[in-house]
């Protein structure tokens, strides 16, 4: 293992941003040739895996995204970047097929390669670049960022060092397994696989004779619906358990959808802690939910099965969670379940579990270790993080560490929505440059949050940081 020349004399990047999925991605595009800057923004993008790949264990055939082909990575703060869906397509030869598919909603495999379309040809991107430690450097009023350049089996090949003015991190969300089944999730004799690994174990789960799904959000109703049609009728051996009180239809009327606009982002944000805590498991249904369409479908696959007499042998329960798990005989998989209104347990045996179980937020203190002294934290311990995506830092530290999809907690429900990328990206960058190369509207909802009118506008200026007080 060799050491990357890092010499001092090096020009520092404006940002580096650790991880390259879609908002770091997103922010990669913006920042490429910022507009109206008197010079190109030097930044550069670290990432552990070879490529970019968003979710390959979930690009089901005919999978769509849940929100239109406009939450791409640019296009509602800049829409005419070079790097829209529509200049993909372009690209492509593609755009007549789009325009008479009348299509406002793409295939979630069509998004992952548009992302890697962009990706392919941005400039600053290094993929196999593992980011180990964050610092910042007093003495030079700079961000050191260690990493190790990888192999195609993941060993070290080299070590370096960047320099930046500030940072953003993009580590995304990591699979969640309950704690009852995570002992077999980590076994290789019975199949208890995570979603984001579906298709990967896919034959293997198809040649089990009885499956279970547990999950009721989106990609285990995919799931089901994708095993259900590869098993023939009568004999199709299904469960699908979910926690929630119903297999329930997200909630995508248009003003219900105006929870995602940064209108609410910045209403939620001036919340108290405690209030924000409070609401966000209430607001499940505005994205944890079931895509009407999705639900549609798997209701006519299971009434055409009972065309000729008899029903299918698929059994979808809610209201039910997993208290313990264990194997029987090495083979299958015992479930221990508890039913929350009628407060009956059960047993069920099976031979493979899908967990579509969702994902949480990756932890920022691995990196962020060289920063803990730095950090400020709210009553929960979680980091603090200001309204334009800042983490809160102790003031003698002058660099910004800017965050994506680590902020649930501070801006609610929209942090993992694709459609505030491009928004969020340009928030960032207005922010990071001091000028305001991307105009951001004043309003973008119908809605009035709250009975205190909160500010539209985005500040354009880099202020100094806010103070530390409880609720930022």
């Amino acid at each position: 293992m060799t050491d990357l020349p890092t010499p001092e004399t090096d020009q520092p990047h404006d940002l580096v941003g650790i991880g390259i999925g879609p908002f770091n991605l997103s922010l990669a595009a913006l920042a490429h040739g910022t507009p109206g800057s008197p010079r190109p923004l030097a930044a550069a993008f670290y990432e552990q895996r070879p490529a970019f790949h968003w979710h390959p264990g979930l690009l089901i055939d005919g999978s769509s995204l849940q929100v239109p082909f406009l939450a791409d990575l640019v296009t509602l703060a800049d829409p005419a970047s070079p790097w829209t869906f529509l200049s993909y397509l372009r690209s492509r030869e593609r755009l007549f097929p789009f325009y008479f598919a009348e299509r406002f909603h793409i295939q979630r495999a069509e998004y992952d390669a548009y992302c890697r379309w962009v990706s392919d040809q941005l400039p600053g991107l290094h993929f196999s670049h593992q980011v180990d430690a964050v610092r910042w450097n007093n003495e030079r009023a700079l961000f050191e960022v260690d990493f190790t350049q990888v192999d195609s089996d993941g060993e070290a090949e080299a070590l370096g060092r960047a320099h930046a003015r500030h940072i953003a991190l993009g580590i995304g969300t990591e699979p969640y397994v309950p704690e009852p089944l995570r002992p077999l999730a980590e076994a290789e004799s019975v199949p208890v696989i995570h979603s984001a690994d579906y298709l990967q174990h896919r034959e293997r789960l198809l040649d089990a004779e009885h499956i279970t799904v547990i999950g009721s959000g989106q990609s285990g109703a995919e799931i089901f619906l994708d095993l259900l049609r590869a098993r023939p009728a009568g004999r199709e051996k299904l469960h699908w358990l979910a926690r929630t009180q119903a297999f329930a239809p997200m909630e995508y009327s248009k003003l219900g959808l105006e929870h995602f606009t940064p209108d609410y982002s910045r209403y939620f944000h001036a919340l108290p802690e405690s209030v924000r805590d409070e609401l966000v498991p209430h607001q499940w249904q505005l994205h944890k939910g079931i895509d009407a369409d999705t639900i549609a479908t798997i209701h006519d696959e299971l009434y055409r099965r009972t065309l000729h007499g008899g029903w299918p042998d698929a059994t979808l329960t809610p209201g039910v969670w997993v208290r313990t798990a264990g194997r029987v005989a090495n083979t299958r998989v015992e479930l221990h379940l508890e039913h929350t209104q009628q407060n009956t347990r059960s047993r069920l045996t099976t031979d493979a579990v899908v967990l579509a179980t969702g994902y949480r937020e990756r932890s920022l203190d691995r990196i962020l270790t060289g920063l803990d002294p730095y950090m400020r934290r709210d009553a929960s311990a979680r980091p603090r993080i200001d309204d334009r995506f800042r983490l809160v830092l102790d003031p003698t530290v002058t660099g910004h560490v800017y965050v994506q999809n680590a902020e649930r907690h501070t801006h609610g429900v929209g942090a993992p929505d694709l459609g505030l990328a491009a928004w969020r990206s340009a928030t960032i960058l207005n922010d990071l440059t001091g000028t305001n190369p991307y105009p951001l509207p004043s309003r973008t909802a119908f809605t009035t949050f709250g009975l205190t009118p909160q500010a539209h506008a985005v500040p354009t200026r880099n202020p100094d940081l806010i103070p530390l007080v409880q609720g930022n």
